[in-house]
């Protein structure tokens, strides 16, 4: 089996309240609350587009914290490495367009699928060669493409509630223009508290009536498998979870001295993936910010119960989702779109520096180009034909990157 084995012996309680501390409790927190923010607002943001009731995103979200919380706890103890799982947030974003012409059991299927797909790449140890087999600035340029729309969405926040949006876009770049200010306190998680103290002080929540429940309830979902949401949806999100989330998550750990174990991730990623699906939820994947907040100071040793922190905090979130997707659907729609715009402003300028910085920028740009214009083809969404026709291009005329890149590895 090319699974990589847990590190022996595995810490027990005692070793891990010794390897815990402050630091690493504080670097917990902080990066929970970044998880929490605006990746959740993304959720929200795209469900409420595609139609989804408040129970589905209750339920996406239930799935989202807790059962990824359960698989961080086990990692975690495992490796002993900092190895958080949450949910793709370009796979999220994926899901927006689908929602227009895809049942939500279509979706669900797609999840499964893109589930077992990983799952099989994890136990076969072919997921190396599977996160090479797509150039990572053809790739980059989907994301860029589908990332787009936040972007813009940040924009027509200010637009729409500027008393709402203004002081959440002036607190953010207030912090993050001074390097010791955006260390005590994250721009985004900033944004947010000056958000909500506008929201209060202009009387803008506006909770739904109806019984709440406090504790999760999650949906069980009966998936409907269909060619279209297949071929549209399946490929797109195994790169995102395996090139653009794994392949950043790896690579922050590999900077910060870690060995993380990519077989054994792949196969979280799908096991988790599939498990998650059942209740609505996006496909599971290893983050990159969180597990780089929680691994950037103390000893690399430790790191771990950081990790650990954060899973306990995402099974209390993942409980009580209800009352935190009620929350968040009772402010104006301009905060989650300016706080889903803001989160996303470094992951889209990641983006286009990787698109076309040097190589297969026409590819990239094709990608991009046929992603942003949303046509689909056969009921086959833009993303995927993204992909297609930007690869094919790049194949046709951007050989010589295609020499390169093989000559480098």
């Amino acid at each position: 089996m090319p699974i990589e084995s847990a590190r022996r012996p595995l810490p027990g309680l005692r070793q891990m309240v010794a390897d815990s501390g402050g630091l690493y409790l504080a670097n917990a927190v902080i990066a929970f609350i970044f998880a929490a923010s605006g990746p959740v607002a993304i959720i929200l943001a795209v469900g409420a587009r595609g139609g989804l009731s408040e129970s589905d995103l209750s339920s996406w979200i239930f799935g989202s914290f807790f059962l990824n919380g359960l698989i961080t706890l086990l990692f975690c103890t495992l490796y002993r490495q900092p190895l958080v799982f949450f949910w793709t947030i370009p796979g999220t974003v994926l899901v927006g367009p689908a929602l227009g012409h895809l049942s939500w059991a279509e979706v669900i299927g797609a999840f499964l699928a893109t589930g077992l797909l990983m799952l099989v790449l994890g136990l076969s140890g072919w997921v190396r060669r599977a996160m090479q087999a797509v150039p990572m600035p053809i790739v980059m340029g989907m994301v860029a493409g589908v990332f787009l729309r936040f972007g813009l969405g940040l924009v027509y926040a200010v637009r729409d509630d500027l008393w709402i949006a203004a002081p959440m876009i002036v607190a953010f770049l207030a912090l993050g223009a001074s390097a010791g200010w955006s260390r005590r306190l994250p721009p985004l998680i900033g944004a947010l508290l000056v958000g909500a103290a506008a929201i209060a002080l202009l009387g803008k929540f506006h909770p739904q009536g109806g019984a709440l429940h406090a504790l999760a309830h999650p949906n069980l979902y009966t998936p409907v498998f269909s060619w279209r949401a297949m071929v549209e949806l399946v490929i797109p999100l195994a790169i995102t979870v395996l090139v653009v989330q794994n392949g950043q998550g790896i690579a922050v750990l590999n900077a910060a001295e870690h060995k993380p174990p990519i077989n054994a991730i792949t196969v979280a990623c799908g096991a988790g993936s599939m498990l998650a699906a059942l209740v609505g939820t996006v496909s599971t994947c290893l983050t990159g910010p969180v597990n780089a907040i929680i691994s950037s100071s103390g000893e690399r040793h430790r790191h771990y119960t950081a990790g650990l922190a954060v899973g306990v905090f995402a099974l209390a979130f993942g409980l009580f989702a209800p009352v935190f997707t009620r929350l968040m659907l009772a402010t104006p729609p301009a905060f989650i779109g300016a706080l889903a715009g803001l989160a996303m402003l470094r992951v889209l300028q990641t983006a286009f520096n990787v698109s076309f910085r040097e190589r297969f920028t026409l590819g990239a740009l094709v990608t991009f180009l046929v992603t942003v214009a949303d046509v689909p083809i056969f009921n086959v969404g833009a993303p995927f034909w993204g992909l297609v026709i930007g690869y094919a291009v790049s194949r046709l005329l951007e050989r010589k990157d295609f020499g390169a890149a093989g000559a480098a590895q």
